[in-house]
């Protein structure tokens, strides 16, 4: 037997394939629940009850994470490949390796050096400000009368 690379063979799916999917639209129409109530358009989160907008702003560093995660999990994407097919690469392929494992090193201790990754408060300034609020509140002692 011999085989076609005619297209008219695929028609009568085609054809089935639109009439399944008209014939479970009609059903859902004609078969469906109708009611119209106050909560029907309603958002759904969980049994929470919406309030507010979706469109919060995020702080940038969230992105700027999401990003790096981003970066580096495409690395190793790149890294997972090559030991995939370490043996056919061969010294060659080790070589190259190497200098991206040492380039996405130097990215990272780069950005860790300008303070890209650090997306929280200062620990420092948080201990500052609580010791001067210690040393504002010991002058003044509160008696309970």
């Amino acid at each position: 037997m011999e085989h076609s690379n005619d297209s008219t063979l695929l028609w009568p799916f085609l054809v089935y394939g639109t009439a399944v999917i008209l014939l479970v639209s009609g059903m859902l129409l004609l078969l469906g629940e109708r009611h119209k109530e106050p909560a029907t358009d309603d958002v759904f989160e969980g049994g929470v009850i919406a309030d507010g907008t979706a469109r919060t702003l995020f702080p940038v560093h969230f992105y700027i994470i999401a990003l790096f995660f981003v970066i580096f999990d495409v690395q190793a994407v790149f890294i997972f490949a090559w030991a995939i097919s370490v043996k056919t690469l061969g010294w060659p392929g080790y070589i190259s390796i190497c200098i991206f494992i040492s380039i996405s090193a130097c990215v990272l201790i780069y950005e860790w050096s300008i303070g890209a990754l650090d997306f929280g408060t200062d620990s420092k300034k948080i201990l500052a400000a609580y010791r001067d609020k210690i040393k504002r509140t010991k002058n003044y002692d509160v008696v309970d009368k």
